[in-house]
């Protein structure tokens, strides 16, 4: 059975987040941060530790069969992958940011500015749909600090927080795209069995991660009212309890509305409500 081989980044924002999303699919490797190969124990696959700009590119030259990279990096390396699944992680904005006090009030104002980014390519093709003919100068490394020396009069960065623009006196000013983690294959490996079961084991652990185990006692006759509000996998499991007309009701809850489901089933009866957190869920 051929070994397949995955493309993570060395260190980084997405790094921590990567190694935990691989070892929550019950793979045993080692996260060496001094070695740029770990092998897995328990699965025919090997962990390649790279820069984050080099993951496409080793994955559409079959070097790594898979790779989880950035959305903002393969679109500006402009590489032959396919998405395989998003990873719901490592979420962020490319944007076009602005001092606080300057001139700039909208789109066409970059006409014959300079911006400073380290993704030329998205800028220039996002400048390019809006009909901005602007000076693109790329630079590697803090781009927020190139306003203040007067090397150009916006930048494009990637932001999460904006913590980082606002302590260097910038302004987010035109969003350029959003980003997030996502899966990645080579053009050879879509359909392969070996990658579809890791496919697999990756959308269990982010479906546990999007809902809640649900417990709770509901007298009879406001059994249905809570049935009612409770979607369930497929259905919810209803239990009879010892004291009589009580039962008790297992299912899961999306974590998006769980709070103002948690409100509703108070208000249907429900009482001793028990949440607990979902390691997997297959389908």
């Amino acid at each position: 059975m051929k070994t397949l081989k995955i493309a993570i980044q060395k260190s980084g924002r997405l790094n921590e987040k990567s190694v935990e999303l691989l070892k929550n699919c019950g793979l045993n490797f080692e996260n060496y941060k001094s070695s740029l190969i770990s092998p897995v124990s328990n699965f025919p696959l090997e962990i390649l530790f790279l820069r984050d700009d080099d993951i496409p590119e080793y994955v559409q030259d079959g070097i790594a069969d898979l790779g989880i990279v950035g959305e903002n990096v393969i679109q500006e390396t402009e590489v032959e992958v396919s998405y395989l699944q998003r990873l719901g992680f490592g979420k962020c904005s490319l944007k076009i940011a602005v001092p606080n006090n300057n001139d700039i009030a909208s789109l066409a104002d970059l006409n014959g500015k300079a911006i400073a980014t380290t993704y030329p390519v998205i800028l220039g093709k996002f400048l390019k749909k809006e009909g901005i003919q602007s000076d693109i100068r790329t630079i590697s490394g803090s781009v927020e600090i190139s306003p203040g020396l007067g090397l150009s009069d916006a930048i494009c960065d990637l932001v999460s927080t904006g913590g980082t623009l606002k302590s260097n006196g910038l302004k987010p000013f035109a969003d350029v795209m959003s980003s997030e983690a996502v899966l990645i294959g080579s053009k050879s490996v879509e359909n392969n069995d070996l990658v579809q079961e890791l496919i697999q084991r990756i959308q269990s652990v982010l479906r546990a991660k999007e809902t809640k185990y649900v417990v709770l006692n509901v007298q009879k006759y406001n059994l249905d009212a809570v049935l009612a509000l409770l979607p369930g996998v497929k259905s919810p499991s209803v239990i009879p309890l010892a004291e009589d007309n009580w039962v008790a009701v297992h299912t899961v809850i999306p974590e998006r509305d769980f709070w103002d489901r948690i409100s509703q089933l108070k208000q249907a009866g429900a009482q001793g409500i028990v949440v607990m957190p979902i390691e997997k869920i297959i389908l």
